[in-house]
């Protein structure tokens, strides 16, 4: 008597699919980098049902061929055994397994339904190497039905990619399209993924957007981290025009603020800056993004496009709140986007807690700068000579000529007639300098005819004087 399998088989295909996901996951979180982690999302089915005494099958011919059915003994045995794995007693399992093997006159078919379990045995104990030869000695069993041969190579190509080994992952795939011209869409998939994991991504794009493409054409969303492969992909190629697409896909079906973000830094390298404005600022005030990490970029983008104002209130929000440092940098650009906007008082905080917090003369110049805007000689004067002593100036000719006119509006004439000096050893500023220091030798004249004292005159001299004028 023959009975059927189709018991013994949804049991094992129910533990495979199991364990097949929960492996998966475990790779996909080993996997080199977050892009590249991915799910086999497809199971495949260990055997095949046989529902009478003899297995029916066709050949490539389309005509039928009759397999050697399974008998009782052997069907017994392999439940036992199936239920040995089931409990996790491998070795016991195996122990029954190679007995089985052992036994005279097996059938093609049997032999490669026990090997087919013994290969599950191996997988369960994460012996992929095992499971692996197992599988091939599936292959090698005569007539052989045609949907155990392709589930039995589809789950070596996942086997092979599990491991690693993406060369024989895409060895096995091409295996498969022999006896399955038009594979489904996950197996494009796994095609893609190998190629990506060798960082071929010129080879990965097509068969991922097969896959995808395959999915939409049958009424199916697409699988997000089909999707975010592809995406990554066309990153890797610097493919902009084409990861926008990508993105802009993602976001349709699977909306999420990371993707938007991301788009918005699509749109940065695709020079499009005022899209990538409109993202991130919709969502900074959603709340949707760190503001310690984007605020900053935020008040970039603002500057960029001419509102100084709105960077510098982001800016002077977030450091307050201390979600962004209140380092020598940012405090810098808060003082520029203060000073842009016309704000010179609110410019010089930030600014003298930059320059206090660094070595760095050109901070107490633009510092100068600020306190010469609101006229405030003094500390103008004071910012301008500790910037031109600490040094590193793009333009000390410039700061010279702004210490000189700090001092000079202090009626330090002399003083600045030097800085004014020095500032002339530049070319670039020997016009302005030479105009400063007349201006200023005249000013001194003016002076120096001013503070002079007239002779003393006796009152008899004054009166003679005003006799002779009556």
């Amino acid at each position: 008597m023959v009975k059927p399998l189709r018991f013994l088989a949804s049991r094992i295909n129910l533990l495979m699919s199991y364990l097949m996901i929960n492996r998966a996951l475990m790779s996909a979180n080993r996997a080199k980098s977050a892009g590249r982690c991915w799910l086999l999302t497809t199971v495949v089915l260990l055997l095949s049902v046989l529902l009478s005494t003899n297995a029916v099958a066709e050949d490539k011919k389309g005509k039928t061929k009759v397999t050697v059915a399974m008998s009782q003994q052997v069907y017994e045995q392999l439940e036992e055994i199936q239920e040995l794995v089931e409990a996790e007693d491998i070795n016991n399992a195996l122990i029954k397994i190679k007995q089985l093997q052992a036994r005279k006159k097996l059938s093609p078919y049997e032999k490669a339904q026990i090997w087919n379990l013994t290969a599950y045995a191996y997988y369960v104990v994460e012996d992929y190497k095992q499971a692996i030869n197992s599988y091939e000695q599936v292959l090698k069993q005569p007539e052989l039905p045609e949907a155990l041969q392709q589930t039995t190579l589809k789950t070596l190509a996942q086997l092979h990619f599990t491991t690693e080994d993406y060369s024989k992952t895409l060895e096995t795939i091409k295996r498969l399209r022999v006896v399955v011209p038009e594979p489904a869409a996950d197996l494009y998939n796994l095609e893609g993924s190998a190629y990506y994991q060798m960082n071929d991504y010129k080879r990965a794009i097509p068969p991922l957007k097969t896959a995808i493409d395959m999915y939409i054409d049958q009424g199916r969303t697409p699988k997000e981290s089909w999707l975010l492969l592809l995406r990554v992909c066309y990153w890797e190629l610097k493919d902009f025009p084409n990861m926008l697409k990508t993105l802009e896909q993602l976001i349709a079906l699977y909306p999420k603020d990371s993707y938007v973000l991301t788009l918005a830094g699509v749109y940065s390298e695709l020079g499009d800056t005022k899209k990538q404005l409109v993202l991130t600022e919709s969502l900074y005030e959603k709340g949707y993004i760190d503001k310690k990490k984007h605020a900053v970029n935020l008040a970039n983008l603002y500057m960029l496009h001419g509102l100084p104002y709105k960077a510098a209130i982001i800016l002077e929000k977030e450091i307050a709140a201390k979600n962004v440092d209140a380092n020598v940098r940012n405090l810098r650009l808060l003082s520029q986007a203060w000073y842009s906007a016309r704000e010179d008082e609110k410019a010089i905080p930030p600014l003298k807690q930059a320059a206090a917090a660094g070595k760095d003369g050109e901070l107490y110049i633009r510092l100068a700068q600020s306190y010469i805007n609101l006229e405030n000689w003094p500390d103008a004067a004071a910012s301008a000579k500790k910037g031109l002593s600490i040094g590193g100036l793009k333009r000390k000719d410039t700061a010279n000529i702004m210490y000189g006119m700090a001092l000079f509006n202090q009626k330090k004439l002399e003083q600045a007639r030097k800085a004014f000096q020095a500032a002339g050893q530049d070319k670039r500023s020997k016009r302005a300098s030479g105009q400063w220091i007349k201006y200023v030798d005249s000013e001194i004249r003016r002076r120096d005819t001013l503070d002079q004292k007239l002779p003393e005159m006796k009152a008899r001299e004054i009166d003679d004087i005003l006799k002779a004028n009556s």
